[in-house]
């Protein structure tokens, strides 16, 4: 927690946020887009993120401004871990090293601070995926461990995965029981590809409380 609060500080000195720092390489901010373009990639951890906001009209964006989805690529992923069998038209386009696994998504205001932590379904960021046991055991091999886009952004992000894990991991399992009781009530279609069902499940938090 002392380093993700010494991230707040030592940008409210530059009057910026962490959310700033990723947009502030753009000109402007459009719904959807991947900030900054082309994602930020770590080549020796495999950790890989992006900062994003969806259409007002889609979701509740009263408070949410947007928000981060981190991920561990094919390369950073422990030993033994094995991605569930899906239909091999819906694996990510691109070699296997392109392959990733998302851990969580973190909700921003438009302060810059976070309001919650979240995961999705499969068809929201493409990713291969894992069971939650496996996502779990990669939580600590996620780290930005470089200075761009923003070495304080970078160091936030990393901290965040740590402070919040025992939330994070409950997450994941929630995700994992949601998943299976969607199966169960529509038997017929396909789960990960289910447009009704996005997000699997929801943790509002505060990084000040």
């Amino acid at each position: 927690m002392q380093q993700i609060q010494e991230c707040y500080r030592v940008l409210r000195k530059a009057h910026s946020n962490v959310v700033w720092e990723i947009l502030r390489q753009s000109e402007q901010f459009l719904e959807w887009n991947h900030y900054p373009k082309g994602d930020v990639y770590d080549a020796e951890t495999a950790s890989q993120y992006f900062y994003h906001a969806h259409a007002a009209a889609t979701s509740n964006r009263e408070v949410e401004h947007g928000h981060f989805h981190l991920f561990l690529r094919k390369k950073g992923i422990p030993a033994g871990c094995k991605p569930i069998k899906i239909d091999k038209s819906k694996r990510p386009k691109g070699s296997l090293e392109d392959e990733l696994c998302h851990l969580i998504a973190i909700a921003m205001d438009k302060q810059g601070y976070p309001i919650a932590l979240f995961t999705t379904n499969r068809w929201v960021t493409g990713e291969t995926w894992y069971k939650a046991s496996d996502v779990i055991k990669m939580l600590d091999h996620f780290a930005m461990d470089h200075s761009y886009p923003s070495w304080p952004l970078n160091i936030w992000l990393t901290n965040m995965l740590r402070h919040f894990k025992p939330q994070i991991i409950e997450l994941i399992k929630q995700r994992d029981r949601c998943i299976k009781a969607w199966q169960k009530k529509h038997p017929e279609r396909d789960v990960y590809e289910d447009r009704e069902l996005e997000v699997t499940s929801y943790l509002p938090i505060s990084s000040e409380a």
